[in-house]
């Protein structure tokens, strides 16, 4: 397996080109936007796209998902249907943001526990409510890595303050879903810089082993 971070959008949203070395057959996962970046890191790279992933319905993660799939000729899997309304509502949120961003109908809503796969690779669905109600994380266990969408980041975590967006939700999810995963798997997170959830468990302000001791974060 290998992944390539595309920064797309003004929000500076990590898209991820992921493919299987062996099929050369890949997804992106969170394609916001800037959708001829996106084509050119295919033709570089000399992957073929395979299909579309999605971790939430925020608009610099699937604004134009819908398009670049009809382009594409590929399905979109994911996020989880509690995420349907942000779907529903990416014109508008496109409007307001000044951004293109457009509707769509996933091929495949995900539940916790499902997988899905690219080339030979078979990634594991978390959901991870909190930052939206229906996040998921993408997990590959053979290569101890995951793309964890805008639930934690380095020193961060994702924002609760969205409707129907729970802090106690989106911690629980962290110390619930990503720490078992294991402090040694890198992640990829939807804004900023490539991290593992061991350093976030030792040195995240909001997540630590040390402050959860504290307490939840100050809401």
């Amino acid at each position: 397996m290998r992944v390539g971070i595309i920064p797309v959008t003004p929000l500076q949203q990590n898209c991820s080109l992921l493919w299987c070395t062996k099929t050369m057959r890949g997804a992106l996962v969170d394609p916001g936007g800037e959708l001829p970046k996106l084509k050119q890191a295919l033709e570089q790279t000399g992957v073929t796209l395979e299909k579309i992933l999605i971790t939430h319905g925020h608009l610099d993660h699937c604004g134009q998902a819908g398009v670049l799939a009809k382009e594409m000729g590929v399905p979109i899997e994911g996020p989880h249907e509690e995420d349907r309304f942000w779907i529903a509502q990416l014109d508008d949120d496109g409007l307001r943001w000044n951004m293109e961003a457009h509707t769509f109908e996933p091929d495949r809503w995900l539940e916790h526990g499902d997988t899905v796969t690219v080339g030979d690779l078979e990634l594991d669905v978390v959901h991870c409510p909190g930052h939206t109600p229906g996040h998921v994380v993408f997990h590959h266990a053979p290569s101890r890595f995951a793309m964890v969408g805008d639930v934690l980041f380095q020193n961060g975590i994702g924002r609760w303050d969205f409707p129907r967006g729970n802090l106690e939700d989106l911690v629980n999810s962290i110390t619930q879903r990503l720490w078992p995963l294991g402090d040694d798997v890198t992640f990829v997170p939807g804004h900023g810089p490539v991290s593992t959830f061991g350093d976030e468990r030792r040195t995240n302000p909001y997540v630590s082993d040390k402050a959860l001791e504290r307490g939840l974060p100050m809401s």
